[in-house]
């Protein structure tokens, strides 16, 4: 259970498997064990027998660490990937403290997109837009997926004190990688 106000790691969702922890489009991790070989280590087996597609930054190549970054990442943390429209994670989450938060997010967009996010099952931000990284600078097609950029305020949250289940939705587009919700 991921606490709020605060950081809300995308990788880090409900157990339960698809249709109860989540929604994706195909029943493959595309990233752990796939993308990343199963080869015994934390990073490329993160949760590799589940349906949402997880990652983590790399410097190799200069895949997440190239000059196309709006900011700067650190290397090796997890995020999720592949997303498509109508996807959908839950999370469930301890509220501290009730109030109403910005909603931050680091990520990147290989053009605009928009997630949205229930609580307990119900529309708590409608959708909010998320700005394309794509720069036609970088020649390296596969790369406009991993030019990374952190937005303060992409939308607002009203938060009441207790335990709830909170739901990610990739709303329009896709195309994103989403490591954290910055909810404070």
């Amino acid at each position: 259970m991921q606490q709020l106000p605060g950081k809300l790691e995308c990788e880090l969702y409900n157990t339960g498997g698809e249709g109860v922890a989540y929604h994706d489009s195909d029943s493959a991790n595309n990233g752990s064990g796939k993308l990343n070989p199963a080869n015994g280590t934390f990073l490329n087996e993160f949760r590799m027998k589940e349906g949402v597609d997880i990652s983590y930054t790399k410097a190799h190549d200069h895949i997440d660490d190239n000059p196309y970054n709006k900011v700067k990442r650190d290397m090796n943390q997890f995020y999720v990937g592949w997303t498509q429209p109508g996807e959908w994670i839950n999370y469930t989450v301890k509220v501290t403290k009730t109030g109403s938060y910005p909603i931050g997010l680091m990520y990147t967009a290989n053009g605009d997109g928009a997630i949205s996010i229930d609580i307990d099952g119900k529309d708590a931000t409608g959708p909010m837009k998320i700005t394309s990284t794509h720069n036609d600078q970088d020649t390296i097609a596969w790369r406009q997926w991993h030019h990374w950029n952190s937005s303060p305020a992409i939308g607002s949250i009203m938060l009441t004190k207790g335990i709830h289940v909170l739901t990610l939705h990739i709303v329009a587009n896709g195309n994103m990688n989403l490591d954290y919700l910055e909810i404070k």
